[in-house]
């Protein structure tokens, strides 16, 4: 296609529509089906030059004008608290329950791994003198050592902060390198497993399980199950490229992106919640059942929302993907 000549061809139509937009308060009835029938028209223009000619500054041109032209036809907005209600009401928790078969396997896989892994190095005490010298060791797992010691090593407040930013990079890094054929989520969930395991290991080895479990569980079972939604969530996305099923490529990647920016914004705060649990609630003087428990009731509230609330949003239709409204315009096509 030669873009010149088609913009040529069609640069009346784009000119009248703009100046149909900017009258939109005060048309007529000819002029508001005019209205209608040149935003059609101009938005099969757009899907033409994206598929076509994708040059940069028709595209954007277009865009804007399909933009404003739909914002002139569908008049009021929704209340941005509105909008806000919905995300956290039906399509987060849609787009994470519709992605159970895909993070709660990886769990799975994960906790067998890290056990059987934690496991072998409590049982061999040559396994351990690979990952440090007798002297670290002691000084790891001793009574106030470095394992206990590691959540009261900053104030809380800055401790939070760092522990939050740090599970959402990781957890960033699931969902948006997931579209590499699946391989970098897989690799992170590993290298955690590994982590988790180690020092599970180490302090069963020394006989202080129970209290590396203790610190563990108040805060790390919401942490690990947010870094399970956000590499599974990667993964299906990486599928996307493997499989797209009968949607194309690109529609089957843009619909997926869409929802993984969702889950990102989710988890966001779902790891907000776990960075303050890591930071005030675990090394606290409370008692174990206390501190474990309120990480219980965090995982329990995590799993109702989303396989209550989600499921419930599911079955209405909500797929995690934004209205139909705000997604770009295409041209009708066939499979």
């Amino acid at each position: 296609m030669d873009l010149d000549v088609f913009i040529d061809r069609h640069r009346a139509s784009w000119q009248r529509l703009e100046q149909l937009v900017e009258r939109s308060g005060r048309l007529s009835g000819p002029e508001a089906d005019e209205l209608i029938e040149l935003y059609q028209r101009v938005t099969t223009h757009l899907s033409v030059v994206r598929s076509q000619t994708p040059d940069p500054a028709t595209v954007e041109r277009l865009s804007s004008l399909v933009a404003r032209a739909r914002s002139a036809l569908t008049g009021t907005h929704t209340p941005a608290w509105r909008v806000v209600t919905r995300f956290f009401t039906h399509r987060l928790p849609a787009a994470i329950y519709l992605g159970w078969r895909w993070w709660v396997p990886a769990g799975v896989v994960f906790y067998l791994v890290s056990g059987i892994m934690a496991a072998w190095i409590a049982a061999n005490p040559d396994v351990q003198a690979t990952i440090a010298a007798p002297d670290e060791l002691r000084e790891m797992t001793k009574v106030g050592g470095g394992y206990e010691a590691y959540y009261s090593s900053d104030p809380a407040g800055s401790f939070a902060a760092k522990v939050w930013t740090n599970n959402a990079w990781i957890s960033a890094a699931c969902l948006v390198l997931g579209v590499l054929f699946a391989i970098p989520p897989v690799y992170l969930l590993f290298m955690n497993a590994v982590n988790l395991a180690v020092g599970v290991g180490l302090m069963f080895g020394a006989g202080r399980g129970g209290l590396f479990l203790g610190l563990l569980a108040p805060h790390g079972l919401l942490e690990l199950t947010a870094v399970f939604v956000a590499a599974g969530i990667g993964m299906r996305l990486g599928w996307q490229v493997i499989d797209p099923g009968k949607r194309t490529r690109a529609a089957a990647l843009a619909a997926e992106g869409r929802s993984v920016v969702a889950v990102a914004l989710g988890l966001v705060v779902v790891l907000l919640v776990s960075g303050v649990l890591e930071a005030f609630v675990t090394p606290s003087g409370w008692p174990t059942w206390l501190r474990v428990g309120i990480g219980v009731i965090a995982e329990v509230l995590f799993l109702l929302y989303v396989f209550v609330i989600g499921r419930r949003a599911a079955q209405e239709g909500e797929t995690g993907d934004v209205d139909a409204s705000e997604r770009e315009d295409v041209a009708p096509t066939t499979v």
